[in-house]
């Protein structure tokens, strides 16, 4: 599956489209392609910054979890004091998910990227309370309620990101591919 945004030329699309349908399906952490979707790209305007990270869903199922709070926007005010970044974010990111401590939000999953068929997990864990299941649960809960939507609930990281990827594995994720984004 690939995407392109709204503002780029046709011409563009359709040659990087022509490597988009050559891509082998490998476990690969880098695109066969990579280096021709840069050449077009560049060709169009300057490549600033190269992103890639493995790409997860959930084979096995979402396990519900009771633990987190479903966050909107009567109870947004949880993320005040801990995660203030997501706070214009939760009316736009359903369903969005909180681990609540001592009356603040520690650990936070929501619906980053939406259409009908699936939706991408947006996830952070406060530093201080990372390792102790708390994106877990959330990534839980929020999976659980994006399957119910009849949505395919969909979890992505950086190549770089350990912490992440271990939550992927913690959580029963299966790899499916490789996020490469491309600015």
């Amino acid at each position: 599956m690939w995407r392109f945004r709204h503002d780029l030329p046709e011409d563009i699309c359709e040659a990087l489209e022509l490597y988009c349908q050559a891509e082998p399906f490998t476990t690969s952490d880098r695109p066969e392609y990579e280096d021709e979707y840069i050449r077009i790209l560049s060709a169009h305007t300057p490549v600033h910054r190269l992103w890639l990270g493995p790409a997860y869903w959930f084979s096995n199922g979402a396990a519900a979890a009771s633990e987190p709070t479903l966050i909107d926007e009567q109870n947004a005010a949880l993320l005040k004091d801990s995660l203030p970044d997501w706070i214009a974010d939760v009316r736009h990111q359903q369903p969005f998910y909180a681990m609540i401590v001592e009356g603040q939000a520690i650990a936070v999953c929501a619906s980053v990227r939406i259409t009908d068929e699936a939706h991408e997990a947006g996830v952070e864990t406060l530093a201080s309370h990372r390792r102790k299941g708390y994106a877990v649960s959330v990534i839980s809960a929020w999976a659980s309620t994006v399957e119910k939507l009849g949505a395919l609930p969909l979890y992505s990281t950086s190549i770089d990101n350990m912490l992440s990827q271990k939550v992927a594995a913690r959580v029963g994720l299966s790899r499916y591919g490789v996020d490469f984004h491309i600015a």
